[in-house]
């Protein structure tokens, strides 16, 4: 959450309220867009080394089907079913990602790819965190729980923050854990339902995922003092404590505004280990999402002194972890605001909220990842709270524009991040009820896939590695190939070198009607289709294979490509691009 600092942002609010080589020929021949037709389904969004996965297909198939699971490329397994579900059990090696394809022979003779699903088999959610949202809480059947749950696991959301579930800020857990309150209000004056934040956890659970419980590290409401905080724990805008740092809120329709205070006094510490015990004890919760709010200017402890706020978090991460280790941890970074003392070895991952006047453009967001990455030593990936068409949300409703989603999914992903987007609707506004803005069909259609393509191929995306920028480029005469930054009009290369693979991005600017990530306004224009694209890549010795997958074309399936080599320079042809495609070359 960010302070507000505009009236649109009010009004938005407010509203919301209310050698020479060849490799093995082209397995899938000439590739294609594949429309929408068969669907595929797991159960979970995470599996356990060694759990069995059980697929469902629709519609019933009414003859025999080849599947085919694969890793990195690679077929570990095929056969054929011809019932609507069927189980395998992946190999137990942890921390893996798999594409399984569903495929048939066309009547061209070539194989086309009707279906596609991805696999995570990880023994921790941490590793490739894939986070999600919940807002709604009133009462809800279990039909529509399930079915919200449904929809997260296509999407193989793994954790899901619960967004304004609690009481008060001061004070999450209604009542007592043995006695409690059933029905309450939470700051917006919605009703929540403690039967449906239990069950909506349960059915989590059961689907793989994690449930982490939002609320501010700092936050308290006007009748604090009648629960206990006490005047010494709050900050204060002047060393002489004549006013609270205040988080200001139109009542109504809130019902209070949010004063702050030191996240690092050890009493406000032991204050909120005491009621988030509660919490816990009386919701099966796995963990505590803690959120800030930026920069606040110069601030001042009770005794008068600056309070350097943003190396305040690292101790209230310490405190609650070792009250409950048993518990997971997750802290927002306003436009990273200190998240040099948020990454310690606690919490399970980085998680940045990206504003414009912090990283605008998708050169920007990467900066972002990678800033997360050193800050971490790479040992954490990152998710990124980056609210798509802010401005035209802001207006009124609508949908979203799918070519600046996807250009902006592609940056994230590609750079070894994820999206905070999807919930029981997809993201628009920090206020994460508000659902002005909907998923077209050929947005609803693409998602799947990029969750699909960010998970199925994992350990090139954000298994550890490196960055590397390979010198690329074309012999056509009407693109431009370069190095990342990315420039508008072009084709811009990144690679990540994981082992004795080299993963190159191809992320495409041609056509591109501008180059900031957010599309404030929802009109970027799709890029301009790419076909058949030669390229020469340095490469750091001989090369054994070459292959290339991509959201945007035959669902994701990996695809063998041919190529020459001479010393150091590989030469290939890329048959398609069109927002993102990873050609990977095996040493």
């Amino acid at each position: 959450m960010k302070v507000l600092k505009s009236l649109a942002l009010t009004l938005l609010l407010s509203h919301a309220w209310a050698g020479c080589k060849k490799a093995e020929n082209n397995s899938l021949g000439p590739v294609s867009p594949i429309p929408a037709a068969t669907t595929i389904s797991t159960e979970k969004a995470l599996y356990s080394p060694g759990q069995t996965v059980t697929f469902t297909i629709s519609p019933t198939p009414t003859a025999a089907i080849k599947v085919r699971y694969k890793h990195l490329g690679a077929v570990i397994k095929e056969e054929v079913i011809t019932a609507p579900s069927w189980t395998w059990v992946p190999p137990t090696t942890d921390f893996t990602g798999y594409l399984v394809e569903l495929y048939k022979n066309a009547p061209n003779g070539q194989e086309q790819v009707d279906a596609t699903i991805a696999v995570d088999v990880s023994s921790d959610w941490a590793k490739f965190p894939r986070y999600g949202f919940l807002t709604k809480f009133g009462n809800i059947s279990q039909d529509e729980i399930a079915a919200v749950i449904k929809k997260l696991n296509r999407y193989h959301i793994n954790g899901i923050q619960f967004y304004d579930w609690q009481y008060k800020h001061h004070q999450p857990f209604a009542g007592d854990p043995v006695n409690p309150t059933l029905i309450y209000q939470e700051i917006g004056g919605n009703d929540v339902y403690y039967n449906t934040v239990k069950r909506y956890i349960e059915t989590a659970r059961a689907a793989g995922m994690k449930s982490m419980f939002y609320n501010l590290v700092f936050g308290a409401w006007n009748d604090a003092a009648a629960d206990g905080v006490q005047e010494a724990w709050y900050i204060y805008t002047d060393a002489q404590r004549t006013n609270k740092d205040l988080h200001r809120l139109p009542t109504p329709p809130f019902r209070s505004s949010i004063y702050l205070l030191d996240p690092s006094n050890p009493q406000w510490q032991a204050y909120m280990v005491g009621q988030n015990n509660k919490v816990y004890a009386g919701l099966p919760f796995d963990g505590f999402h803690m959120d800030q709010l930026g920069p606040r200017g110069t601030v001042y402890t009770y005794n008068g002194r600056p309070l350097a706020l943003d190396n305040s978090y690292g101790s209230f991460i310490q405190s609650m972890h070792a009250a409950r280790p048993d518990k997971r941890i997750v802290m927002n970074a306003v436009n990273n605001f200190g998240q040099r003392s948020i990454a310690s070895p606690i919490p399970d991952f980085l998680y940045t909220e990206v504003w414009n006047d912090f990283a605008s453009s998708y050169t920007d967001l990467s900066r972002v990842i990678r800033d997360n990455n050193n800050f971490s030593s790479n040992t954490k990936n990152s998710v990124l709270a980056a609210y798509m068409n802010y401005n035209k949300a802001v207006a009124g409703r609508g949908t979203f524009n799918t070519p600046g989603v996807l250009m902006t999914n592609a940056v994230i992903f590609a750079f070894g991040g994820s999206h905070l987007e999807m919930g029981e609707h997809m993201l628009c506004s920090e206020y994460f009820p508000n659902s002005n803005l909907t998923m077209d069909a050929d947005l609803q259609s693409a998602m799947p896939v990029y969750y699909d393509f960010l998970t199925g191929y994992q350990n090139l995306l954000r298994d550890g590695g490196s960055l590397v920028f390979p010198t690329v480029s074309t012999s056509s005469s009407t693109v431009q190939v370069g190095s990342w930054p990315a420039i508008q009009g072009q084709v811009s290369t990144v690679g990540r070198s994981v082992g004795n693979r080299m993963a190159l991005h191809l992320l495409n600017y041609k056509g591109a009607r501008h180059m900031d990530w957010r599309d404030d306004g929802g009109n970027q224009a799709a890029p301009e289709l790419v076909t058949n694209l030669p390229l020469t890549v340095a490469v750091t010795g001989p090369v054994r294979r070459i292959w290339m997958a991509s959201p945007d074309v035959s669902k994701g399936a990996a695809q063998e490509l041919s190529f020459t080599q001479t010393g150091n320079n590989i030469n290939l042809v890329v048959p398609y691009l069109k927002y993102w495609t990873m050609v990977v070359v095996e040493y």
